[in-house]
């Protein structure tokens, strides 16, 4: 276990607590709650329009899993390189994904996750799907599914418990025309979840949920990335991972990039301006911005990335990564996460920061699967959000002011992509109330500690409902069987 685990970190004491009762006379300032309202808007668009209702293809939420299975195929290990045309709207290359069969069955297929085709499916007979693999070579491709999605590969033998393989394909990546968590905006592209990377399977079975764009679907495994990324010089290339350039062809810049122990790869393409900072805890702080970005806007998104980024590791755990980059235009809404690499809007009030930086562990670091428990990523990453910025008074509220008698914290994205009105109210503003709540049962001590340890006994790995509710119980005499049903986690 390294360093990174058994750092100290100072009690969240020093931090107000957030006021969690409902008859509170104090509300939240006229900043915190102007802040909150367009957090709750911002953050659950995450760049997206349309929302995708569907029945999971994969387990139902809030199955139990086996402890004795674990998820497979594990240990991925992704290469890839890439050229991308004139202004980034194009790249295409080969791709190599080894793994592990970590289960005590044979392994005989993989899917790969195609999540950049989300929004478009299959295509049209005009506009072919945005992400397309061809000329697979270790496995037996069948036809994509889930909304070419999802992308079954048989496997040449049967795969024994701890045997590794790898399979290889060429990607022809088309940057969609929104503006988008894999889109663009004027010369800038954004390729989030535009990579494709390994499904997972559990005792639950193979996770091929739908593809929704109100919230986020992806769930994986730590992997390693190493990415070679050919493009013209003229565009600058913020990524996940370690990266450093070096000249291409003539014209052209190769920017490569290591990402260690990551659950996805993302980068961006455009004449950015650029800048970079040491945070006093030794975190390199990578700002890109477009020339039209709000002056004022970029100072701040970089200020609270250096503060943000040093805080959590203080509570949560040291900042494994190196380093972080924070993309910032002025019309991408809200913000959007991803390992090492962060995509920002900016305004003269910022807000967004902080929360998509505290997903680094809410999510990144501490796993876990975002379309069964979303919970578990945006309600955390909010209620270290709320810290951050001290809004006094943020409220829990009352139990008549859950959105309907059905809706309950522990949804999954099957319940909120119909329920969409519902969503934000409830993960991103009960959510961190009912941490706030635990933290008054428990006192700020033992909050402190039990965050900090469940990060830790979660690190790199994949958490669930049931492991929080374990995990707080055991810091505290008092049956919380009470507080899960009044709050509506089960």
């Amino acid at each position: 276990m390294s360093s990174v685990m058994s750092s100290a970190m100072p009690s969240l004491s020093s931090s107000p607590p957030l006021s969690s009762s409902p008859s509170s006379p104090t509300g939240p300032s006229r900043t915190g709650r102007r802040l909150l309202v367009a957090l709750l808007a911002l953050l659950a668009t995450a760049g997206s329009t349309v929302a995708e209702a569907g029945t999971p293809s994969g387990p139902a939420p809030g199955a139990a899993v086996s402890a004795a299975e674990p998820a497979t195929p594990d240990r991925p290990s992704y290469d890839a390189k890439l050229r991308a045309d004139a202004d980034g709207s194009h790249w295409a290359g080969r791709q190599t994904v080894s793994f592990r069969n970590a289960s005590s069955r044979p392994l005989r297929e993989v899917y790969l996750r195609l999540w950049g085709n989300g929004e478009d499916g299959c295509g049209t007979s005009g506009r072919p799907s945005p992400v397309r693999v061809s000329h697979v070579r270790g496995g037996t491709p069948g036809r994509p599914g889930v909304k070419c999605t999802a992308l079954r590969i048989a496997l040449p033998k049967p795969l024994a418990r701890g045997e590794r393989t790898a399979v290889s394909f060429d990607v022809a990546l088309t940057v969609p025309t929104r503006n988008n968590r894999f889109g663009r905006e004027g010369a800038f592209r954004f390729l989030g979840n535009a990579l494709p990377v390994l499904a997972v399977h559990d005792a639950r079975g193979w996770h091929l949920d739908p593809y929704v764009s109100y919230g986020e679907s992806f769930y994986t495994l730590a992997s390693d990335f190493r990415v070679r990324l050919d493009h013209p010089s003229a565009l600058k290339v913020p990524a996940t991972g370690s990266t450093w350039t070096r000249s291409g062809g003539t014209g052209r810049t190769v920017t490569h990039s290591v990402a260690k122990r990551v659950r996805d790869f993302a980068w961006a393409a455009g004449p950015f301006r650029t800048a970079t900072q040491t945070s006093p805890d030794g975190v390199r702080v990578k700002s890109y911005w477009s020339p039209n970005t709000p002056a004022a806007g970029v100072r701040l998104n970089r200020k609270d990335g250096v503060a943000a980024i040093d805080r959590f590791g203080r509570e949560f755990g040291r900042y494994p990564y190196g380093e972080i980059d924070l993309v910032m235009t002025p019309g991408f809404a809200g913000g959007m996460e991803y390992p090492g690499l962060v995509l920002l809007g900016t305004d003269k009030e910022g807000g967004a920061t902080a929360h998509e930086i505290a997903h680094q562990w809410w999510y990144g670091v501490v796993g876990n699967d975002e379309y069964n428990a979303p919970w578990l990523d945006e309600s955390f990453a909010q209620y270290a959000n709320a810290r951050y910025y001290r809004w006094d008074g943020f409220e829990c509220s009352p139990d008549d002011s859950w959105p309907s008698a059905a809706a309950a914290l522990t949804d999954s994205m099957a319940y909120w992509s119909t329920h969409r009105g519902e969503y934000s109210r409830v993960v991103y503003g009960i959510g961190p109330c009912v941490l706030a709540d635990l933290e008054h049962v428990l006192g700020a001590g033992p909050m402190a500690r039990l965050i900090k340890k469940y990060a830790r006994d979660h690190w790199y790995g994949v958490s669930t409902t049931a492991d929080f509710k374990r995990a707080a119980q055991s810091m505290t005499h008092r049956d919380l069987g009470p507080f899960w049903r009044k709050h509506r986690i089960r």
